[in-house]
Formats: structure tokens, C-alpha cells, sequence
């Protein structure tokens, strides 16, 4: 059967149509850059490849121009969207009603917006998707997977605040967990490559947004993001960790609302507030040139990493592997020979060589004598959600 994936980031959207059971990709691509009057659309099938400079507002405008590309009388790859008969979506926070791949109804969507302040980046996006997708393909069946499900595993040490316990018990605060759909890609393609039965690593999400788990014996223990996908490391614009004091005083001393503080701490902080570009790309650039302030946003950016890094080898005794994956984690050598360099005591060592090789495939870049594995993997959270999907149907 062919199934259409929807991936919304907070400032992407990621798609692939494939035919399941045997996992072929019939056509892919991406917008990177949403709000952007320089946004990057691709799209990639057997017989053609798009890439194209364009003005993409928001995520609505960014499906529709998928669909239209899809369609396309010359260069598409559907006849009719009858031709889809599942559409997957990926949908960041579920909070703890849905731990399992979904089939979407409106009880479901009803859930999404409700926990929509909670990742006021994406889940709205999602949801659009959603309608979207409900609209322009009518007749195929709608399926949800939630960022938050992998992460159901965490015990209750690790991801209840030390507040009142009413709050927890009856009212559903404490930390949830995303990228669940990529952490657990990556990391059974990892034990796929260690051959051990029991393993301890530590996946590392870096993309516009941001995230670090443990991971012990296939099920995630521990991750840098909590009630709502904003703490943790430093991203593209969300602060990530920040002491909650801050917040009262710039509300109580400085006069700024609630909602002002929510806007910068989501939508104009992170390494956009520390440097005036969110793309890392650019800020690596701008670095290069002597930028002070993009290399201390880098410096910082690394050294957040490396506080978990330390935190989650004393949480699981130890590491087998780090995974570096998503945009920037596969893409960036100098993030990674950042948040790596000075890790001796861990036995830690980077192969600087095989580090800087531009690869787009699985790939070990520790040296021969790290003891501690640091792979490069290429996270495809359409396939696990596609596998999801069909295993469902079938």
C-alpha cells in the first residue's frame, strides 16, 4: 500500500510517500526555513529533482505547495490522491493518553489542540496538517504517531517535578519527552550495529529543535525535555534550560506580560537571541568570519550538551555509544567536534578525519581508541512512523 508521511517541525516540514511492506520511496523532500522569504523547498522522486528558492509563510502554505507537487501533471507521482491509502502524521505532544500509533478522529484532534499551549511550535502545525490532509485526501485513513510515546518508558524518578504531588497525580505535570519517533530510529539501528543484547546510549537530536536521551536496553530512561518541548538543550530559538525565577522578574520587575515572556523564550531566544540567525548554517558562516557573538553561541550550544552527555553516564553507569542525528547532528563536524573535544576522562575521542568527511550514511567517527562508540546516523522518522502505520493496518 502506498503511505504518504507528514513530518512537521517547527520551522520544517518533511514528507515521503513510500509502498509498504517493502519500505520503496516513490518520491520525497522538505521546506526548510517556514516564515522565511528564503525558504528551501526539495522534492525528489526516480525521474526528478526539485529544489527551489521560494517565499513559504507558514506550514499551511508549505503542505499545499507539497500537494501541488505531488499532483503535478509532469513531474508528480500520483494520478489522483485516491492513489494514497494511509497518511501518517507526526504529532509532537500526546501527553499520557496516546502512547501508541493512533488512528486519528475528532476525540484525537480535540486532544492535539488541547495540548497545543504545550508545544504551542508544533502542535498547531501538526494539526494543520491533519485538516489539511483530511481535506485534499479524503479517502485514505489518517494515523497519528506522538513524539511523546517512546519516551512512556521513563520512570517515575526521572520525570516527576519536586512539587506538590497533586499536581502530578491529578493534573498531568511532569516531563513527557519528544523525538521519541527519531530516539528510537536511531538507537535500534545503533544496537543493530553494536550487536549487544543490553546497551547504554545516548542519543543526541539536534536539529531547529533540540534533544538528548538515555537510553538503556532500548527504552529511553531519562531526556532533556520535560512537560513541554522547550527545556533542555539550546536550539534555534527556545532557550532551553532556564532558571524560573526569570520569568517573575520579567513580569513583576521589567513589565512584561506572560504571553511576552512565552514569545521570547519559544520563538526569540535560543541561538536566535544569542546571535540574530536561528540556522545554524548561517551561524557556523558568521563564526568563520570572526563573529564573537556566534562563537560564543556555539561555545554554549556545545557545552549544554556536554553537561547531559555527563549527567546520563552517571544516571545508566556508563555508555556503549553517543548518537549524533538529525540536521545538524548529521550534518555539522563542528558541532560535534565540539561537544566531543575534552572528553578524555570518558575515554570519549573523536576521529577528526573521518569527522569532517561529508557523508549522508551511517557512519562511526570516534578514533580506534575511544572506548566509547560516537556514530553519525541519519535519523528517517517517515520510515518508523510508515512501519507504524502499516503494522497497524495489517
Amino acid at each position: 500500500m502506498n503511505i504518504l508521511i507528514i513530518n512537521s517541525g517547527s520551522s520544517s516540514i518533511k514528507y515521503q510517500l513510500l509502498e509498504m511492506p517493502s519500505a520503496q520511496v516513490i518520491c520525497l523532500g522538505m521546506i526548510e526555513r517556514i516564515g522565511s522569504k528564503e525558504a528551501i523547498l526539495t522534492f525528489k522522486s526516480q525521474d526528478y529533482k526539485i529544489e527551489r528558492i521560494c517565499e513559504i509563510p507558514n506550514h499551511k502554505a508549505g503542505l499545499e505547495r507539497i500537494t501541488d507537487l505531488l499532483l503535478d501533471n509532469e513531474k508528480g507521482v500520483l494520478k489522483s490522491t485516491d492513489d494514497i491509502e494511509a497518511i501518517g502524521h507526526r504529532v509532537v505532544h500526546g501527553g499520557s493518553t496516546y502512547t501508541k500509533t493512533t488512528l486519528i478522529n475528532e476525540e484525537v484532534k480535540n486532544k492535539i489542540k488541547t495540548l497545543s499551549p504545550l508545544a504551542p511550535l508544533h502542535n498547531p502545525a501538526n494539526l494543520e496538517g491533519i485538516l489539511m490532509a483530511e481535506e485534499l485526501f479524503d479517502t485514505a485513513k489518517q494515523f497519528v504517531v506522538f513524539d511523546t510515546a517512546f519516551h512512556g518508558t521513563i520512570p517515575v524518578k526521572a520525570k516527576k517535578y519536586a512539587i506538590p504531588n497533586e499536581l502530578y497525580n491529578n493534573k498531568g505535570i511532569q516531563a513527557y519527552g519528544f523525538h521519541g519517533t527519531s530516539h528510537k530510529y536511531v538507537s535500534e539501528k545503533a544496537n543493530a550495529f553494536l550487536d549487544k543484547k543490553n546497551t547504554k546510549l545516548i542519543s543526541i537530536h539536534l536539529g531547529n529543535g533540540c534533544s538528548i536521551t538515555a537510553i538503556k536496553d532500548g527504552k529511553s530512561i531519562d531526556h532533556s525535555m520535560g512537560f513541554a518541548p522547550s527545556n533542555g538543550l539550546v536550539m534555534g530559538t527556545r532557550s532551553g534550560d532556564i532558571d524560573h525565577t526569570i520569568i517573575f522578574y520579567m513580569v513583576n520587575t521589567l513589565g512584561y506580560s506572560l504571553g511576552e515572556v512565552n514569545e521570547l523564550l519559544n520563538k526569540e531566544s535560543g541561538m536566535l537571541g544569542l546571535t540574530g540567525f536561528n540556522d545554524l548554517r548561517d551561524i557556523e558562516s558568521e563564526a568563520r568570519k570572526g563573529n564573537a557573538s556566534c562563537i560564543l553561541a556555539l561555545e554554549m550550544n556545545a557545552y549544554r550538551i556536554k553537561k547531559y552527555i555527563g549527567a546520563y553516564i552517571a544516571a545508566m553507569n556508563g555508555v556503549d555509544a553517543i548518537i549524533f542525528t538529525a540536521g545538524i547532528g548529521e550534518n555539522s563536524s563542528l558541532m560535534r567536534q565540539l561537544v566531543c573535544k575534552d572528553m578524555d576522562y570518558f575515554n570519549i575521542h573523536l576521529d577528526d578525519a573521518e569527522n569532517d568527511l561529508k557523508s549522508s550514511t551511517f557512519r562511526e567517527v570516534n578514533s580506534i581508541d575511544s572506548k566509547v562508540k560516537i556514530l553519525v546516523i541519519p535519523t528517517n522518522e517517515e520510515l518508523e512512523i510508515a512501519k507504524q502505520v502499516f503494522d497497524l493496518l495489517s
